[in-house]
């Protein structure tokens, strides 16, 4: 779902007006160590699974149900890998809408399920080599953060 009942509320009351939002990525691996990102339908940037986090929800519950929307995999939110935010994350979508995440980064396992585009956000999927991930990001994550393995917090 590409905006929730929450948000679309929101935004009837306030329009296009900047949003402060609690928001989750995650970092999902393939057996070879490379990064699956996925090519947005809106903006046709490349980005991690990603999204807002609901009201009454978990940061690790959100990571797990955006995982499975946008790409139908299950996972399991293993670790967090840095918290992310300030005007480097702030984004302006197609329609006007200004947001600035402030974003829980996971380290996610698959558990099951078929990598598949389930609800529009997402039009491409690969899985891109740690050292060609930093450059093709729509949001500026440190490129360390893709190579460490302990929890860490920028911003």
């Amino acid at each position: 779902m590409p905006i929730s009942a929450y948000l679309r509320n929101l935004r009837k009351l306030i329009g296009h007006q900047l949003i402060l939002s609690p928001a989750v990525a995650a970092i999902i691996r393939n057996q070879g160590g490379n990064i699956l990102v996925l090519r947005r339908s809106d903006t046709q940037e490349w980005s991690l699974p990603a999204g807002a986090v609901d009201p009454g929800e978990t940061p690790s519950e959100a990571i797990a149900r955006e995982v499975l929307e946008e790409t139908g995999l299950f996972v399991n939110p293993s670790r967090v890998l840095g918290v992310f935010g300030g005007p480097d994350f702030r984004v302006q979508y197609p329609n006007k809408d200004q947001v600035e995440y402030l974003v829980v980064l996971f380290a996610c396992e698959v558990t099951g399920g078929q990598l598949s585009p389930m609800d529009g956000e997402a039009i491409e999927f690969r899985y891109v080599p740690v050292d060609q991930i930093g450059a093709l990001l729509g949001l500026p994550y440190p490129t360390a953060v893709f190579s460490v393995s302990s929890s860490i917090c920028w911003n």
